[in-house]
């Protein structure tokens, strides 16, 4: 005899409270010998973990269209498996979901809530709470005490007024739902792809502070309550925390061994990893045998786990699939096997929903006015005040942990957990509509290199992913490095992927003390380098080096408003693949891809994408040659193509640069451009033209084509002449030059040109340079105004 499910659960089921099952029943022979594979615990246990995770991928990709987030996935997906699959269709639920099987879907389940939360402290980093300031302190408990007394004022009216069933656990709701919690908070930030912004700064500030307000005087509550009951379990809650923190402070000397044991920039050590998973399942279980939800113990352990690399960003990288995709559908199936929304009266649903509403509008009128009261933009304020009514599966665990002690009953957890999926479905599409990060990136002006006066200092902004990006990097640098009384400044930021952490940091590394934490270290090499560059070149260059720790899907942002701080002209970043002279391609990442894309979409500034061909480890250093370096610039016409030009005229001085230009001129009499863009582009190359007087290093050809394959005939003679060839990333789409090459133009970042340039067929060393001018601004200037 065993226990099929949770007590809590079993009435929903023809008050079974236990039955019986077979011991050798557990994986079946063959379906092709006449057994059913579904009367057999393993086979049936798998089949249900493939229904649940397909469940919740394919609402999910169905309802991202309608910006929805993935609670509400999760939730509809227990509804869907639960109430209308099972609860409607009895050969379904005595197919799929029989009661025997349950059995195993609360193992699952639980072990699913374990590494879930485990995962929530890892990805929670309570350093924050040292960077709460008065405007967050006074926003995060604002919005509990307000939703807190609102709340529980229309309980009281309520309960005056009308004759309910559900009086005791009103008072409950209204008070549950005024809490916030930091991490669910951080899970949306980083869903939305706000979390390393200012508004998701700000919001990440607020919400841990209301975090911890609304827990100190829930405890404060419980103690001073009249009910022993009430006194007794919160001193139960005390004294289990008193031993769990004793036993995760035990595993602080073995996890700060682990840190110290394990080397930069190497993953984990397996014995490690291991170590650590085995500590998850002891604190689990020392949680539960102390009387406390078993997800409480998991979620105090990753907490305390160290920041990041090593031991943080290797545990969400172990178990984010595992544990969010394919264990968590069953918590949410299980929950969903259990609904009974059937049995709920209307009136009783009302008044509950109500409460949540007036506790949500709470949240966000204090979340508002607190806004207002510190000066924070009118649209920021509403986004913070819905933002912080987000909820997901920390909260369906709490209320179903308030179910299982009889705190609330099966009508009220029902309406609550609706409540939360309703909640997140309304308020996320508001907050993409109201707050677009993209915005604040639009200038009034243009900033580009075209626009910025010769005698003024140019600022550019490197982005580095990892050590091979420095060496082209660094030759682009000492090629636009001036030679007179203007300054070259360089903003360095090197890019890390933030796997452990909820919010992200960003770097300034001094220059004359260079910091080897745990966090730095990682870019102790890279910034060595581009400081070592800078003090060769004292008198005219000025080096300031950051680290940029952020998620992969949100890094883009770090760089845009690096970039719009610093009002820089150009930005530097590295092409996701890499290629080898003879043609072989050595690297590609689609994450590094989007990035490039998201910085050419959004970039305050114009942009230069480096496509290294050559060999690293060989590739021809301008500060240490011997001979001439040689620039070709590949000119058609367009905003670009200028800004290439004038990017080259600043090389232009150096000893060891030749700069030629080479126009691409159709063999035509019907130009396909018009005249304004015509007249702009002889500007451009009459500007470059005075610079061949007297001057044997700078020169100018033209070359005449027919179409698209005499274009990739004159590219070709390209080959093995140049070491750096520039191009511009956006050619006219009528242009005979370019329009059969956008067919076969498959890295849309590159451009018509820059993709035959980068293709494997283009044999040579050249380091593809293209160019994009940056045309966002909020009033356009005219084409030759300066600033």
């Amino acid at each position: 005899m065993m226990e099929p499910m949770e007590s809590d659960d079993s009435s929903i089921f023809n008050n079974f409270s236990s039955i019986c099952v077979h011991v050798d029943r557990i994986h079946s022979s063959s379906v092709f010998i006449g057994e059913n594979p579904l009367e057999f615990s393993v086979p049936l246990l798998l089949l249900q973990l493939g229904i649940c995770s397909g469940t919740i991928i394919f609402l999910f990709q169905l309802l991202k269209r309608l910006a929805q987030p993935l609670i509400v996935s999760q939730i509809l997906s227990g509804l869907v498996l639960g109430y209308f699959g099972a609860g409607f269709l009895e050969k379904f639920r005595e197919t799929i979901f029989p009661i025997r099987g349950l059995i195993f879907l609360d193992a699952i389940s639980s072990l699913g809530q374990v590494f879930y939360f485990f995962l929530i402290g890892v990805q929670t980093d309570m350093s924050i709470i040292k960077n709460i300031d008065k405007r967050a302190f006074g926003i995060g408990v604002c919005s509990v005490i307000l939703p807190t007394i609102l709340s529980n004022l229309y309980t009281v009216t309520l309960v005056n007024t009308v004759d309910l069933d559900t009086i005791k656990t009103l008072f409950l709701v209204g008070n549950a739902e005024s809490f916030i919690h930091f991490a669910m908070v951080a899970s949306l930030l980083n869903e939305l792809h706000l979390i390393n912004s200012k508004f998701g700064k700000i919001a990440l500030a607020s919400s841990m502070s209301s975090n911890c307000f609304g827990l100190f005087f829930q405890k404060i509550g419980m103690l001073l309550a009249n009910e022993r009951k009430v006194r007794l379990h919160a001193l139960s809650t005390v004294y289990g925390f008193i031993v769990l923190a004793v036993i995760i402070l035990s595993f602080q000397p073995v996890i700060l061994w682990m840190t110290k044991n394990s080397p930069v920039g190497q993953p984990l050590k397996e014995s490690f990893v291991i170590t650590l998973f085995l500590g998850v399942l002891v604190v689990a279980f020392c949680s539960q045998a102390s009387g406390m939800h078993i997800y409480f113990g998991p979620i105090l352990l990753g907490i305390t786990i160290p920041p990041g690399p090593p031991i943080g960003s290797a545990m969400v990288e172990k178990l984010d699939i595992i544990a969010s995709w394919v264990l968590m559908p069953i918590f949410f199936a299980k929950i969903g096997l259990v609904f009974s929304i059937h049995t709920i009266k209307l009136l009783n649903f009302l008044c509950i929903s109500f409460i949540i509403i007036v506790a949500a509008f709470g949240k966000f009128l204090g979340a508002l006015m607190m806004s207002i009261y510190y000066k924070l933009p009118t649209r920021d304020g509403v986004a913070l005040g819905l933002i912080l009514n987000s909820q997901g599966a920390l909260e369906i665990g709490i209320y179903k942990l308030m179910k299982k002690d009889k705190v609330l009953d099966e009508e009220t957890f029902v309406v609550m957990c609706i409540c939360v999926m309703v909640v997140a479905a309304v308020i996320t599409p508001i907050i993409r509509y109201l707050f677009d990060p993209s915005r604040r990136f639009v200038v009034e002006k243009k900033r580009t290199v075209m626009h910025l006066r010769p005698e003024f200092d140019l600022s550019v902004l490197v982005c580095i992913h990892d050590q091979d990006d420095v060496p082209s990097a660094i030759n682009i640098l000492e090629a636009l490095k001036p030679m007179h009384r203007n300054h070259l400044i360089v903003y360095m930021l090197h890019l890390v992927v933030l796997l452990g952490r909820a919010n992200p940091q960003l770097i300034h590394h001094r220059i004359t003390k260079l910091r080897t934490s745990s966090r730095s270290c990682v870019s102790e090499s890279i910034v060595n380098a581009f400081k070592y560059f800078g003090q060769s070149n004292s008198d005219v260059v000025t080096i300031h080096p950051f680290t940029a720790i952020s998620p992969s899907t949100t890094m883009y942002e770090d760089v845009c408003s690096l970039a719009l701080d610093k009002r820089t002209s150009l930005i530097l970043i590295p092409f996701h693949k890499r290629f080898h002279s003879n043609g072989m391609m050595s690297l590609s990442k689609y994450k590094m891809k989007m990035f490039n894309q998201h910085i050419l979409d959004k970039a305050p500034c114009s942009v230069a994408l480096i496509v290294e061909r050559g060999i690293v480890k060989i590739s021809r250093s301008i500060s240490t040659n011997l001979y001439s370096f040689q620039i070709a610039i590949v000119f058609i016409g367009g905003p670009d193509d200028r800004e290439a030009i004038f990017i080259g005229t600043r090389m232009i001085g150096h000893p060891y640069i030749n700069v030629t230009l080479i126009r691409l001129l159709e063999d035509t009499n019907s130009p396909s451009d018009d005249g304004k863009e015509m007249k702009l582009n002889n500007e451009a190359v009459s500007k470059y033209h005075r610079l061949l007087e007297n001057n044997h290093r700078v020169r100018y050809m033209e070359e005449v084509a027919k179409d698209c394959t005499g274009t990739v005939a004159i590219l070709r003679s390209l080959e093995n002449n140049f070491d750096l060839i520039m191009v511009g990333r956006r050619h006219s789409p009528r242009s005979p030059l370019v329009q059969g090459l956008l067919l076969w133009n498959e890295q849309t970042e590159l451009g018509s040109i820059g993709e035959v340039l980068a293709s494997s067929d283009f044999i040579g060393n050249a380091t593809i340079f293209v160019v994009q001018q940056h045309r966002k601004v909020v009033n356009e200037d005219p084409e030759t105004s300066k600033r």
